[in-house]
């Protein structure tokens, strides 16, 4: 067992935290997840390392992270971006402090998770080669997530240092957080209530998160992701609308009341990828339709106490 690969999720008690720790698992890895809080009973995996620590923190960080890692994965970062302090503390210093501890021993590969936010209001579909700037962009979240980028693309120019960038459109799937657009959905026609919906005229893009966890294990070993940032979509939009009416199709109840939420002034119509660069640095695009995906996450739900 001395060539057991060592993984460490950042972030590995959230939603795609425990997808990609469960598969790890399966392929005989040790995993170690780093989170502020303990996982959630329906996310806890009894062979994983969990370790409590907030990446701002970096001499604690420093104190927490001994051994080394052949591969290093980070999902961390503050959920509820209400919170614009710990939002940008937590997306662009927490990456930072991770990339500090890792300077001295290398991982094989460094997997920032970024976001389809950071492209801002850049046109659909949106392809990696795009300048994206900070000051352009209007949210926290998307200004500190474009910056942990730029960080890891400068830190491989000047060091080498493994960067690989997965700019995720929606992911979606069993054991989601119930205040995500699909899971509340789901949950409103499930118990075939009343519920607010905007018209439902936003194209968006939904991956499932099998792919999501399949794209992460191929960029792990290809060298020519490093220094790279690839989109991870379906780059197939779907309408909002079009969405509701599948969950309420399959479930047979529901009652969205269309129009009742106002979107933002600066909401964008329009966000979807282009998945071509995936395709051809790290072989993949996604394997499960929307349809297929979408049946496995409400039947999921249905035997949930939702």
């Amino acid at each position: 067992m001395k060539n057991k690969k060592n993984i460490l999720i950042v972030g590995g008690t959230g939603f795609i935290g425990y997808h990609l720790a469960k598969r790890f698992l399966k392929k005989g890895w040790n995993v170690t997840s780093i989170s502020s809080t303990k996982p959630k009973k329906k996310r806890y995996l009894p062979t994983v390392k969990y370790i409590i620590c907030d990446i701002t923190k970096k001499r604690l960080l420093k104190n927490k992270i001994k051994k080394y890692f052949t591969y290093v994965v980070n999902l961390g970062g503050h959920v509820d971006h209400s919170d614009k302090k710990k939002t940008f503390e937590s997306h662009y210093a927490g990456c930072k402090n991770l990339t500090e501890v890792f300077l001295n021993k290398f991982p094989k590969a460094f997997i920032q998770m970024g976001s389809s936010v950071e492209y801002g209001n850049l046109k659909s579909p949106q392809k990696e080669n795009r300048n994206c700037k900070v000051k352009f962009i209007k949210s926290i979240y998307g200004k500190a997530k474009l910056m942990a980028t730029n960080h890891l693309i400068d830190l491989h120019k000047k060091k080498k240092f493994p960067s690989i960038i997965l700019r995720l459109y929606l992911a979606y799937g069993p054991k989601m957080d119930i205040n995500r657009f699909i899971p509340i959905i789901i949950k409103g026609c499930i118990e075939n209530k009343k519920f607010p919906c905007s018209k439902g005229n936003q194209l968006r893009d939904f991956v499932y998160i099998d792919d999501v966890v399949s794209a992460v294990i191929k960029s792990l070993t290809r060298r020519k992701a490093r220094g790279q940032i690839i989109n991870i979509g379906s780059g197939r939009p779907k309408k909002i609308r079009k969405i509701i009416e599948q969950i309420r199709n399959i479930t047979n109840s529901g009652y969205p009341q269309y129009g009742k939420i106002k979107l933002r002034k600066d909401e964008i119509l329009k966000i979807y990828a282009d998945i071509k660069k995936a395709k051809k640095i790290i072989n993949w695009s996604p394997k499960i339709s929307f349809e297929i995906g979408l049946k496995k996450t409400i039947a999921f739900y249905k035997t949930q106490n939702v």
